[in-house]
């Protein structure tokens, strides 16, 4: 969705990202622990039920964490709710609640909303926020993730960080 109140905001600073970051790393580790607790609860219910074998372990978490099959794709699933969290976030209203509270938006330069397909390309190019180290040596305030996707992370003003006539969520 075009919002062309959100074009001309400045782009925000590597101080006020690494702040989001902060706070939305609790949010993911949230995420992380929910995700944990669903995965291991469809894992157990599967070995209880016999659809999984024990192969000689004795605990379930000893076969889900020695097992490369099951493990790999329990870290998958980890890794996907996690990056599933931030692609959300920022395809629907441009904002994760870290963002929120310092007044950032990630956004196309033209005020658009990211698709949920950039948006996971950003959560990939992020570099589990590494990419925002570009900004140092480069002048247009704009990180790694920001150059591959064309987006932008802006400082909204604090009505429009209030959702006052924002259509974008």
């Amino acid at each position: 969705m075009l919002n062309s109140e959100h074009a001309n905001f400045p782009r925000a600073s590597f101080v006020r990202r690494v702040g989001a970051i902060i706070y939305d790393s609790l949010l993911a580790v949230a995420v992380y622990m929910f995700a944990g607790g669903i995965g291991f609860g469809v894992f157990f219910a599967l070995q209880s039920t016999g659809v999984i074998a024990m192969n000689g372990f004795e605990h379930t978490s000893d076969l889900l964490n020695n097992t490369p099959l099951y493990h790999g794709l329990y870290q998958l699933w980890l890794a996907l709710c996690v990056c599933s969290f931030y692609a959300i976030f920022w395809s629907h209203g441009g904002q994760t609640l870290g963002m929120r509270a310092w007044r950032l938006k990630v956004q196309h330069p033209n005020g658009q909303n990211l698709s949920f397909i950039t948006a996971c390309a950003r959560v990939v190019w992020s570099l589990l926020g590494i990419g925002n180290l570009w900004i140092l040596i480069n002048d247009d305030k704009l990180a790694l993730q920001d150059m591959i996707t064309r987006s932008e992370v802006v400082v909204l003003s604090v009505e429009a960080n209030q959702m006052r006539n924002w259509h974008g969520a």
